[in-house]
């Protein structure tokens, strides 16, 4: 089942707050009712993103400052949207993205200084678009953190940052989806994964009409 000019989906949320269980989730239950959808995630998404992601994901915290960070991201994002996301979109796919600009704003924005400004400039310039629904998994930091760490992948550069920023990613996302109410919706990840995988599908159904 495909969807007139396809739709756009991004899961947001700090570390270890359960959005990626609940992309794949949501992926297959989509499928299972006939949708054509993609699944895919940031940064990565392409074959040049993957390679990114490689860069911007491992290593020490100190390893690219803040402005080169930003541009890594935007250059993988950029790719992401040209090679996968766009042509999904124009084959009346649903596009599910595990983090999308939003993370880059949080991440980026205030990991390393306030630089909020630089990545919307940016974001303006070379990607221009921004999700048709975005679903926020909001829970508490030092839960999440705790999981997260526990987790233990390769790709821990950020989460090495420490509980620290994950509690200011969490009120600054919950500043974005404020001022942008008619994107955002709050998922409430602090319950189990099958009453949260209900509450999802729910919330995507109501905006597939």
């Amino acid at each position: 089942m495909s969807t007139p000019n396809g739709r756009f989906i991004s899961f947001e949320g700090i570390d270890g707050s359960g959005k990626s269980t609940q992309a794949k989730h949501l992926a297959a239950s989509l499928k299972a009712e006939g949708y054509e959808v993609i699944l895919t995630r940031e940064p990565g998404g392409s074959p040049g993103a993957e390679e990114i992601r490689a860069l911007v994901l491992q290593g020490e915290t100190d390893r690219w400052s803040a402005e080169t960070e930003i541009l890594l991201f935007t250059a993988a994002r950029r790719d992401h949207m040209e090679r996968t996301i766009l042509p999904a979109l124009a084959a009346g796919k649903i596009v599910i993205c595990d983090r999308f600009a939003d993370s880059t704003r949080m991440y980026q924005g205030l990991s390393r200084g306030d630089l909020r400004a630089l990545v919307d400039q940016l974001h303006s310039l070379m990607i221009g678009r921004e999700p048709d629904l975005t679903l926020l998994f909001d829970m508490d930091p030092d839960i999440s953190h705790t999981r997260a760490v526990e987790r233990d992948s390769i790709d821990s550069r950020f989460e090495d940052f420490g509980a620290g920023l994950q509690k200011a990613m969490r009120t600054g996302f919950l500043d974005l989806a404020a001022s942008a109410p008619e994107r955002f919706r709050i998922i409430d990840a602090a319950r189990d994964i099958d009453a949260i995988a209900v509450d999802t599908l729910s919330t995507i159904k109501a905006h597939l009409g």
